[in-house]
């Protein structure tokens, strides 16, 4: 999309009649560190950088912004993995970094009202003088933001028993391109009309920026006790996944890593992890301490009866801790040993994990690269972590491709191309594959009611029917798109 309308000049000008100039940023060493999200193999360095600390101001500058049709791309702390905050040379990124107070905590209603630029994991802090927490907790929770888990419809690793973001979160307030103000949701059981709000979570970016949100608060668990199952093959450990979801359980938690990532991980945190397990399995049961006693005596039973050659439980809270530290620190100790890693997110059927985690080192072979695998075992989303080096003619190309058919995969077994981290620029090409035409019209047409232009988060998310056809998944008719309109988002 080219930008039509106000040069820079008078776009700046305008910008500094309702922005301090502190919160206006134009020059290249200003916009470097906004050149990417946390998929940092593709930069670019936006026309413009703003950060507005009032609703005002980001409506003023979604209100010039559509006026002189300049694209827009909200960014939060940067740290989602599929290039959904990466700007656009032509547009403004528009940083909500400084929109970082929470608002309220209500304990007699258990919830609590955010701006979106609150870490995760401080919601829970704040929560927890009154016993209460916020259940959605990404590996990257310490640093991630309740703006960005919305528009990702973010997970973690407990999200099995307590769901993802969009189970969690009760009112989303964002601003239209044009500057409308819209809430979405409401603070009770239930809201009229349709339900916006779920088209709210998982949205990317591409409907409206998000400036408040109100999440649920859920009472502190009694007690919690963690399993860690070792295993001589992966295949098995899918298998004693399935076998646990299918014994009637529903853990807190319940990840699986492979040996390539537990050695890894292991070597950086000392969870006190067994490295020579070909995988473990993480199951969590939280609750009243009869509950879990009673959850963890049927876990135990489970793993022993899928082949687990260990079963060890942690002895107090803080080896609790460490497990969970270990998975959580999976994808920047798996950093340490590759100069580069391609992380994919996909998600399947549980009944089909031993499969395709057999497929999955079928294609590593294949392609010549090491994959990592570490993922929410419980709901079926895979992180496959593609070792690469980026300064090796090819190998990105060759990371990119297997991460491709990682994807193929994942659909063709019944599932999806995402589960958490969002499209973004990254699985434009596997969206295609999952989806036909008229499913791609839908996203549009629902996109077009939000913003006619297409000018917040262009190019990302959804892809052009022209792209798919070209990818060579769309059969075009008579050699041209028959709603040519859509190729302007």
């Amino acid at each position: 999309m080219e930008r039509r309308g106000a040069g820079r000049t008078e776009f700046l000008r305008e910008l500094r009649s309702f922005l301090p100039e502190a919160a206006i940023l134009s020059e290249p060493e200003d916009l470097k560190p906004f050149e990417c999200d946390a998929l940092s193999a593709y930069t670019v360095l936006p026309w413009l950088a703003v950060l507005p600390d009032t609703i005002e101001q980001v409506r003023m500058v979604l209100r010039l912004s559509h006026e002189h049709e300049v694209p827009v791309v909200a960014r939060g702390a940067g740290t989602g993995l599929s290039g959904g905050a990466s700007p656009v040379a032509n547009g403004v990124l528009l940083s909500l970094a400084k929109f970082n107070r929470i608002l309220e905590i209500d304990p007699a209603n258990r919830i609590a009202r955010v701006q979106p630029g609150v870490r995760n994991l401080a919601i829970s802090e704040a929560a927890a003088p009154f016993g209460l927490y916020y259940a959605p907790d990404p590996s990257s929770q310490v640093a991630c933001t309740i703006g960005g888990n919305v528009a990702e419809n973010s997970g973690g690793v407990h999200c099995l028993k307590y769901g993802l973001t969009v189970h969690n979160v009760l009112q989303v307030t964002l601003l239209t391109i044009e500057g409308e103000l819209l809430t979405l949701g409401s603070l009770g059981l239930d809201g009229p009309g349709y339900d916006l709000l779920a088209v709210a979570n998982g949205s990317e970016g591409l409907l409206g920026v998000i400036v408040e949100v109100a999440v649920k608060l859920l009472p502190l668990p009694e007690t919690a006790r963690t399993l860690l199952a070792a295993f001589d093959s992966v295949e098995a450990a899918g298998e004693a996944v399935a076998g646990l979801i299918g014994a009637g359980l529903l853990p807190a938690g319940l990840e699986m890593m492979d040996n390539l990532t537990l050695r890894a991980t292991e070597a950086f945190v000392h969870a006190g992890y067994p490295v020579e397990a070909a995988a473990v399995v993480l199951c969590e049961s939280d609750g009243m301490a009869e509950q879990v006693e009673a959850e963890i005596a049927k876990a135990r039973a489970v793993l022993a009866t899928h082949g687990a050659a260990e079963v060890r439980e942690s002895r107090d809270e803080a080896e609790r801790r460490k497990f969970w530290a270990g998975r959580k620190a999976a994808f920047p100790a798996v950093g340490r040993i590759a100069a580069d890693y391609y992380c994919i997110d996909g998600t399947i059927p549980r009944r089909r994990l031993a499969e395709v985690l057999g497929r999955i080192g079928e294609l590593s072979d294949r392609y010549g690269l090491a994959v990592g695998n570490v993922f929410h075992a419980g709901d079926g989303n895979l992180h496959p972590l593609i070792l690469y080096d980026a300064s090796h003619p090819g190998e990105l190309e060759r990371a990119e491709a297997l991460g491709e058919e990682i994807l193929t995969l994942c659909v063709e077994v019944g599932g999806t191309v995402t589960g958490e981290h969002g499209v973004g620029i990254e699985k434009l090409n596997p969206m295609c594959i999952q989806f036909g035409v008229p499913e791609l019209r839908q996203f549009y047409a629902l996109k077009a009611a939000f913003d006619a232009k297409g000018l917040l988060n262009p190019g990302k998310a959804v892809p052009t029917l022209a792209r798919c056809a070209e990818f060579g998944q769309v059969h075009v008719h008579g050699g041209r798109l028959r709603h040519p309109e859509l190729e302007r988002f």
